[in-house]
């Protein structure tokens, strides 16, 4: 059975260069994420904030967090001071949010904007012509810098509809592109994608 740091090793052999990994380590034990940062990563995604917290106090301080779950606006506050990237903001109301307490204490917080372009009604995010709609109005928010977007597939077997899921967020436009998952990553990167979100890959399924 492979370790965490061999199977780094496989998925970082099929990375481009200028493309980061995000080690989805959501669900994962402290040990887990310690054999990664072990194998030399730094960048990390969770989907929960009170396990995002929990892993940002026990784990060593220079390790880049991303949030890439769902953030309800009465937990903006919790991450604000220590986050790297919030990779899951999907609405207006959550930007302003963001905003405003990151002003509280002075810190400039880095984001990405989801973008809704699967076929599935659960996931959330941004529509093309929403997206286009917000960004003049970006300047309202002085302590928060969109670094890009972050967007997901369908879920499907269907490799049109994964393409067309990707091409559908016009990535040339954006310095950051977060497209991919452990399975559909590749096709991501074909596909403009500068940073992938890989996690049973890495960890194996969750535990």
């Amino acid at each position: 059975m492979n370790t965490i740091a061999q199977h780094i090793a496989q998925v970082r052999a099929t990375l481009p260069e200028g493309v980061t990994l995000v080690c989805v380590s959501k669900y994962q034990p402290m040990e887990a994420i310690e054999e990664a940062y072990a194998a030399g990563e730094r960048d990390f995604g969770e989907s929960h904030v009170q396990e995002l917290c929990a892993k940002h106090l026990a784990l060593p301080k220079d390790i880049r967090w991303h949030m890439i779950g769902h953030l309800q606006t009465n937990k903006v506050k919790q991450i604000v001071p220590f986050v790297h990237l919030i990779q899951s903001v999907d609405s207006w109301h959550l930007l302003q949010k963001i905003n405003a307490e990151a002003a509280k204490i002075a810190r400039v917080v880095h984001v990405l904007l989801e973008v809704h372009v699967a076929q599935e009604q659960t996931k959330s995010g941004f529509s093309p012509a929403e997206l286009t709609a917000i960004l003049p109005r970006l300047d309202e928010l002085p302590f928060v810098v969109v670094d890009g977007v972050m967007t997901m597939a369908t879920n499907t077997d269907d490799e049109a509809e994964i393409r067309r899921c990707f091409r559908a967020v016009e990535s040339d436009k954006w310095a950051v592109r977060s497209m991919g998952m452990s399975d559909d990553y590749q096709i991501a990167i074909e596909e403009g994608s500068n940073m992938v979100r890989v996690g049973s890959r890495i960890f194996g399924e969750r535990r």
